[in-house]
């Protein structure tokens, strides 16, 4: 499948923070023809390729950020919560999916028309006092939908190629690392890589990496590899991001919220990218990943793109620079 078309599709797959069931079946289904995989109790999907001495994990997360069905209100509107880092702006008049048991229902949450906002009002309206409306007049005809407390809605996803260059939608953030991580597996079962590395690799595709990375602190249960690689997202661009820029390039992510990443691991990657001539940037940014659950017994790093307007609907990335990093991935698999 070629990468544009499977990044639209991971992206249109529903999966908040603990309901990353439909991701995981998907991989699954592309994963079987190349390798055996397992689910641990958390509901992280496993790849074991190799035997011995844990060499290396490398993750991404399935999850993405969204709301939690709280209630059903009397007057057929739903209360939520938000998991995950949601910018209130960004609630206020979005076309929303509530994702149910039996299949999607459509909603939206409202705004107040310029028109009767007698009071002047212009700041954001926090979340608790926004409700979604999926057209029910009342708590029974909501029910009738199949809509009940704990289902949970995503923002409508778009996906738009933009100057036949950049890709645009909400959950690229971490789908596109699911992507690559999907294509390195199928190139380390293809060429038959397990023979010549000595040890055990692992790959995760993780769970509820945005409510606090419970899916990576499960695994570092489990696993002590000499080294803890994400594939996450790099959060760009502004005076806290430097120079980092799509289209320069897979991003090194050297600093963030969570973690200060292995100085020695991002040299030796610095190396097998310039030795490979693929031009990698390095910089620092906010918030934090899987790999820093195993800083405290791994070498831990993250490799990165660059997106812009993250943790919104119109994330945005350049193909090129996810081309270029799962050839830098396979690079630094053959070195470690």
């Amino acid at each position: 499948m070629e990468l544009v078309e499977l990044l639209r599709e991971l992206t249109s797959i529903p999966g908040i923070s603990g309901y990353e069931d439909r991701v995981r079946e998907r991989l699954k289904k592309w994963l079987k023809p190349y390798v055996e995989f397992h689910e641990d109790d958390m509901g992280n999907l496993i790849i074991e390729i190799g035997d011995g001495e844990e060499k290396a994990i490398f993750m991404a997360h399935m999850d993405e950020i969204g709301m939690i069905i709280t209630g059903i209100a009397d007057d057929g509107t739903l209360t939520f919560r938000k998991t995950g880092g949601i910018d209130d702006r960004l609630l206020f008049g979005r076309h929303v999916d509530v994702i149910t048991e039996s299949g999607k229902v459509d909603g939206v949450i409202g705004a107040i028309p310029p028109h009767l906002n007698i009071e002047g009002k212009t700041e954001t309206v926090p979340w608790h006092r926004l409700s979604i409306d999926v057209g029910a007049e009342s708590r029974d005809e909501a029910v009738e939908l199949g809509i009940k407390p704990l289902d949970f809605a995503v923002f409508k996803k778009h996906f738009a190629v933009l100057n036949s260059r950049f890709v645009s939608c909400r959950s690229l953030d971490d789908r596109f690392g699911a992507a690559v991580l999907l294509e390195v597996i199928k190139h380390v079962a293809e060429v038959g890589i397990e023979d010549s590395i000595d040890g055990k690799l692992i790959f995760a595709f993780t769970v509820q990496e945005e409510n606090g990375l419970k899916g990576a602190r499960f695994l570092s249960n489990s696993f002590s590899p000499r080294y803890a690689i994400a594939i996450d997202s790099f959060g760009c661009c502004n005076i806290l991001t430097g120079d980092v820029k799509p289209g320069n390039g897979p991003v090194i992510r050297a600093v963030d919220n969570s973690a200060i990443y292995s100085r020695r691991l991002t040299r030796k990657v610095v190396d097998i990218a310039e030795k490979a001539g693929i031009d990698v940037q390095i910089g620092t940014t906010g918030g934090g990943t899987d790999s820093s659950a195993f800083e405290h017994k791994s070498e831990i790093l993250t490799l990165s793109v660059p997106i812009r307007y993250l943790h919104s609907e119109v994330e945005m990335i350049h193909i090129e620079d996810v081309k270029a990093l799962v050839e830098l991935l396979i690079k630094v698999i053959r070195k470690l």
